[in-house]
């Protein structure tokens, strides 16, 4: 599991940061235990796993659910997918017409996000109320018009139910009550990219302790990356001051924080 802050879409002054937990298996009780004691928004798939973080019981207080539309948007957009079908030599009437309109509806989302990007969060949550409420509203509209026609077997209707099913919906549309809620967790499915690389690569953590060491690793390479620093000439760095170094200066050495010397810039 990893968790991600970054606040340069809206224009926030906290520095980008991931942080990876390992996890033997993909049940419940690790994102319970990861975010014990934390509450706020936690922007993500529609993995149950979280289900327990948004219960109205839960101490300090329930997480609010923000979800992605770029995984919704998959859904649709692999039955529309044209230049895929071709190359699996499937027809083009095979092609979901209620997928393509509903990709082409969605983009029209992103487009309006594109625009605002990185601008602060109450310019944002303006152009939301006034550009992209309406269209969310006939968004639904539509999904339910056309779901009422369908079988629950369709391929289509699966899509549809990913967006509708319940309680998702408040989910799906909580961008447009907060200007620092994006539309996707793409920050997060980004920073797992090297892992999902290297998996073919290392296969194996080789035991619960390697893949804790992994996660602290990634973490630490991860939140590098974010800042726009290099990890190899941060890390050298780091390692090397440290031990001559107060404790109360070791801030200062955070990625956020750290500036290269001019030998180092040379170098890179």
């Amino acid at each position: 599991m990893t968790t991600v802050r970054d606040d340069r879409p809206f224009a926030g002054g906290a520095p980008p940061a991931a942080l990876f937990f390992f996890s033997p298996d993909r049940e419940k009780i690790h994102p319970n235990t990861h975010l014990a004691g934390w509450k706020g928004i936690l922007q993500a798939d529609a993995y149950g796993g979280y289900n327990d973080l948004y219960r109205a019981g839960r101490a300090p207080g329930p997480v609010s659910s923000a979800l992605c539309w770029a995984h919704a948007r998959r859904k649709f957009f692999e039955l529309a997918d044209i230049a895929g079908n071709i190359r699996k030599g499937k027809q083009a009437q095979e092609i979901s017409p209620v997928a393509l309109e509903a990709v082409t509806r969605i983009d029209a989302l992103f487009d309006i996000e594109r625009g605002i990007n990185g601008l602060p969060a109450e310019v944002r949550l303006e152009a939301r109320q006034r550009l992209s409420r309406p269209l969310v509203g006939d968004l639904h509209a539509w999904l339910v018009t056309e779901r009422a026609r369908m079988s629950k077997h369709a391929p289509v209707a699966k899509a549809i139910d990913y967006l509708l099913a319940k309680d998702r919906w408040p989910a799906f549309t909580r961008f447009l009550e907060d200007g620092r809620i994006c539309l996707t967790n793409n920050a997060a499915e980004r920073s797992l990219r090297g892992v999902a690389l290297g998996r073919k690569s290392w296969l194996f953590a080789g035991s619960e302790r390697g893949g804790q060491r992994a996660a602290f690793l990634y973490t630490l390479i991860v939140t590098a990356k974010l800042n726009d620093i290099d990890p190899q000439a941060w890390l050298a760095d780091v390692l090397a001051r440290m031990p001559d170094m107060p404790v109360s200066r070791l801030q200062e050495l955070l990625p956020w924080n750290w500036r290269q010397t001019p030998s180092q810039q040379k170098a890179a």
